[in-house]
């Protein structure tokens, strides 16, 4: 077995790599960018009143001193004008400083008397309510970098700078491969010996939320010539193959075997960890192959940990108080699902492999080291966040 974080060192070394293509930002939502991008402009493109008022020049003005109002600026007006010394200019947010003026004041700190502006204000600074030329980012400036995810706000940011088209990864092709005799699907009634197949399921939902779709899924009985055929079937299509099931050392385990026949290069196949021990990693060529532990609390935290940083993807970090305590043998990474506040982190029960009510109400991993034994109230703990 190796460690967590030899295995993670692997995989960041081993990470899906995949062809780019170039997207209408419109189409772009929860897709990685495939190179930097860099804005064509300044935003905004000139100085820009933040607030509805007056704009003048700073030199001007002194507490009390009045000026005469000589025009007015819009949000969107195509003519510029300028104003001279001693006058002021009506102004609406988002509109540019006509030349001349550098400082705004909000109309409610101003009185009007025959056309001339008193200013109520006795501690303006210079630049007051001025949205500076590239004050949101400067031409040539880097916008959002390389495998950044294309989020509503990061989509919005790039719009912003008139850019239409994005440089992306492709979506990976990704086969999922369920084994095992005593799987049966839901909807039909269980015979004896059965249980319900539900990680093809937990999966696919888990790669939808990376806009991934399309999946292919495979189901293989615990015979080695069987695991092997529809592996080599899965390979023929797929970036990416997930196993699940057959992959310990068992009499009927033959995912190793049957991968290493395939011509899948191993690239580690056991963890020091709970749950999820037994987990494979291999890879042929560009492709990779993962082999996932059959019981769904495993194979959920195993995606987690190992195939979304394949994907190029990163759960976020934290580290939080915890709000119970916990004990654990030495010598296993432990990864507890557990529930974050927004504050503190609570490790949640039914922790047991093959127990997924846990799962269903969790939003966080707590990664509890290798030597870790005891983990008291209070303590910080690191957490991995269930959100990408």
């Amino acid at each position: 077995m190796i460690s967590v974080a030899a295995a993670k060192k692997i995989i960041a070394e081993n990470k899906l790599r995949l062809p780019t293509a170039l997207l209408p930002l419109k189409d772009s939502l929860q897709r990685m960018l495939a190179e930097d991008i860099h804005s064509p402009v300044d935003v905004p493109a000139y100085p820009q009143s933040s607030m509805d008022g007056y704009a003048f020049a700073y030199t001007d003005w002194q507490p009390k001193k009045r000026l005469t109002i000589n025009g007015e600026m819009q949000a969107g007006t195509r003519s510029p004008f300028s104003i001279g010394p001693g006058q002021a200019a009506r102004i609406f947010t988002g509109a540019p400083l006509p030349t001349g003026a550098d400082t705004v004041i909000m109309q409610e700190k101003v009185t009007i008397q025959n056309n001339e502006l008193i200013i109520d204000e006795e501690n303006l600074l210079p630049g007051n309510s001025v949205r500076a030329k590239g004050g949101a980012i400067k031409a040539g400036e880097t916008a959002l970098y390389k495998n950044s995810l294309l989020t509503p706000g990061a989509i919005g940011f790039l719009a912003g700078m008139g850019i239409t088209h994005v440089p992306v990864f492709a979506r990976p092709k990704i086969s999922i491969i369920v084994t095992g005799n005593e799987l049966q699907q839901p909807g039909i009634a269980l015979g004896y010996g059965e249980v319900y197949e539900s990680n093809s399921f937990a999966l696919t939902a888990a790669l939808q939320q990376l806009q991934i779709t399309g999946v292919q899924v495979y189901s293989a009985t615990d015979e080695l010539e069987t695991v092997q055929q529809v592996l080599s079937t899965a390979l023929a299509g797929s970036d990416l193959v997930l196993l699940t099931g057959g992959v310990s050392v068992g009499d009927y385990d033959f995912v190793v075997q049957a991968a290493a026949t395939c011509g899948v290069t191993q690239l580690f196949h056991r963890i020091k960890q709970r749950p999820g021990k037994p987990l494979y990693f291999g890879k042929k060529g560009n492709q990779l192959v993962v082999g996932l532990p059959g019981n769904p609390s495993s194979v959920l935290t195993c995606f987690y940990e190992y195939v979304l940083p394949a994907l190029q993807v990163a759960l976020p970090i934290l580290r939080v108080p915890l709000t119970a305590g916990y004990q654990k043998p030495a010598g296993l990474t432990h990864f507890l699902k557990g529930f974050y506040n927004g504050n503190t982190v609570k490790p949640l029960d039914a922790q047991e492999s093959y127990r997924m009510s846990s799962f269903a109400v969790a939003n966080c991993l707590i990664q509890l080291e290798e030597e870790t034994t005891i983990c008291r109230e209070g303590e910080m703990a690191e957490i991995h966040l269930l959100s990408f």
